[in-house]
C-alpha cells in the first residue's frame, strides 16, 4: 500500500483531485444521455390539429384545436367565455361546472373533442340578453356569494339539479351542490338561493 504525506499519495493525486475528476465525468456522462434522448412514445406534437364545431349557449362555433386540450381552456382561452373558471383544474372544486346536454360536467376533466356534437351550456348562456335567469337572480337576492370565485360553477350545478329535479328538498340540494366547493363557506346562503330559484322557475 501506497504511503500518503498530507491527503496526497506518492504520484501527487488528492483526495479532492479524485472526487472532483470523478464528478466531472459523470456529469459529462449525463450530459450526452440528455442530448442523444429520444422523445417519450405517444406524445402529442402541437401541430397536431382537428376541426371540431361546439354547440355552445345555442351557437355553433367552428375551431382547429389539439386533441388534448380540455373544454375548459377552449371555453377560455378560445372563445372568451370566462364565467367558466379556472379553480383546482382536476375535477375537485366545481369552478368550472357547465351542462352538457343538460347534465353538470367539470370542464376541466372534458376533452374539448368529447363534446362535440352535444349542447354545452355555460353561465353566460343561462340569461336572456341582459336579463339574469331565474337560478342568477335567487343568488343575488340571497346575497348567495362572498368572493364570488366559486359562483359560476355554483349557479351551473344549481341549474342542472332544478332541470333534473325542479322541486328537491333541502337535502336533495345539498348533494346537488355537494361537487362544489365554497371557500368563504356561504352553503346556507347558497342553499337558500336554491330554494327560491326553484320557485322562480316554477313560477
Amino acid at each position: 500500500m501506497k504511503k500518503k504525506r498530507n491527503g496526497k499519495d506518492q504520484k501527487g493525486l488528492t483526495r479532492r483531485g479524485f472526487l472532483q475528476f470523478v464528478g466531472a465525468g459523470a456529469m459529462a456522462s449525463a450530459a450526452t444521455r440528455d442530448l442523444n434522448a429520444k422523445p417519450a412514445a405517444g406524445v402529442i406534437e402541437p401541430a397536431e390539429m382537428t376541426r371540431i364545431k361546439l354547440l355552445i349557449n345555442g351557437r355553433h362555433h367552428r375551431l382547429l384545436v389539439e386533441p388534448r386540450w380540455s373544454l375548459l381552456f377552449v371555453l377560455r382561452e378560445k372563445l372568451g367565455l370566462t364565467g367558466t373558471k379556472v379553480g383546482c383544474d382536476r375535477g375537485e372544486c366545481g369552478a368550472c361546472t357547465v351542462l352538457i346536454n343538460g347534465e353538470t360536467r367539470y370542464a376541466c376533466l372534458t376533452l374539448a373533442v368529447e363534446a362535440e356534437g352535444k349542447e354545452i351550456t355555460t353561465v353566460e348562456g343561462l340569461m336572456k340578453g341582459e336579463e339574469l335567469g331565474p337560478v342568477q337572480q335567487a343568488f343575488l337576492e340571497h346575497d348567495a356569494f362572498q368572493c364570488g370565485y366559486c359562483t359560476p360553477g355554483q349557479i351551473m350545478a344549481v341549474e342542472g339539479l332544478l332541470r333534473a329535479n325542479p322541486n328537491p328538498s333541502p337535502e336533495e340540494i345539498r348533494r346537488g351542490v355537494s361537487g362544489n366547493l365554497c371557500r368563504c363557506a356561504a352553503y346556507e346562503h347558497i342553499f337558500r338561493a336554491a330554494q327560491r330559484a326553484a320557485e322562480l322557475r316554477r313560477g
